[in-house]
């Protein structure tokens, strides 16, 4: 295959780009939507259920996530990566958030039930914005996706958790997104050892 000169010096500008300063020119949200609306029609072409597709959108944002979690910590030219639970949840709520979605969540808390539960909220997530789930689908949750992108930083910051995601709508917001994550009980443990040996 031969490549006209064209491609070529197009090809060239792109591998010579400088990866540590964040783009300025950014894909469109509806280019973006209509992507992920495909991504979502081409996983449910392949599964049986609906928590096999939610199951392969999270594999798809594991993938994502482990290579945003890399090009942040470039961005940010940080010596150390966050282990502990509540900087890896800063981290994922400030840093990547706004590297995906060009804002910080709407919200960071802890669960009032568990100690081992953390929520991060999103009232509009900029991902959901053009999908629509039909009725016979309505505990399909495509934020999905962005659970396995959080899945795959806390797990890249040493903190593995599991991820869920659950659209719960509120007065005026009807895709709000909550991403629930429970850490593992080691995490937790160890959480408990460094702060007795402060």
């Amino acid at each position: 295959m031969k490549l006209d000169n064209k491609t070529s010096k197009r090809s060239n500008m792109l591998l010579e780009q400088n990866v540590s300063r964040p783009r300025r020119d950014r894909v469109g949200l509806g280019a973006f939507a209509f992507m992920f609306a495909e991504i979502i029609r081409y996983s449910q072409n392949r599964v049986l259920g609906i928590q096999d597709l939610e199951a392969k959108l999270s594999e798809m944002g594991q993938r994502v996530g482990v290579r945003m979690f890399e090009l942040a910590m470039w961005r940010e030219k940080t010596v150390h990566r966050e282990t502990r639970v509540l900087q890896t949840l800063v981290f994922i709520n400030t840093v990547v958030w706004r590297a995906l979605f060009d804002k910080q969540a709407d919200s960071l808390e802890r669960s009032t039930e568990s100690d081992d539960e953390y929520m991060i909220t999103d009232n509009e997530p900029a991902i959901l914005k053009y999908i629509s789930v039909p009725k016979e689908m309505s505990s399909f949750s495509p934020g999905a996706f962005i659970s396995g992108v959080v899945e795959a930083i806390a797990r890249c910051c040493q903190c593995p958790a599991r991820v869920t995601s659950h659209v719960v709508p509120a007065d005026g917001l009807p895709l709000r997104t909550v991403i629930l994550l429970k850490f593992d009980k080691e995490v937790m443990d160890r959480e408990k050892r460094l702060e007795a040996g402060k």
